[in-house]
């Protein structure tokens, strides 16, 4: 899974091509290495379909900052550079 900085965020995933799941996480947070297995099983299965990057809120606190994320980890959805969802929180995966 691609980790993105502030200076790629636009060509990463405001102008991507195709949908993207962004990943707000910091290294000390338990849960947001809970679900770094889960992340990984949804990128794998979503090859194609959209892709999956992380960014580190303790290192990118503008970026983080400017879509509001309080608490890591932190999801949101992106389509044609528009954030369309986002939820905070370990969650278990559906079935």
């Amino acid at each position: 899974m691609k980790q993105v900085a502030s200076a790629e965020f636009e060509s990463e995933v405001l102008r991507s091509k195709e949908p993207v799941l962004v990943d707000f996480f910091t290294e000390t947070c338990p849960p947001c290495r809970m679900m770094a297995p889960v992340l990984q099983e949804i990128e794998t299965e979503a090859q194609g379909i959209f892709k999956v990057v992380k960014v580190d809120a303790g290192t990118e606190q503008e970026l983080a900052a400017e879509y509001g994320v309080r608490a890591v980890p932190a999801f949101f959805a992106f389509s044609n550079g528009k954030c369309v969802g986002q939820t905070v929180g370990a969650n278990q995966r559906p079935t």
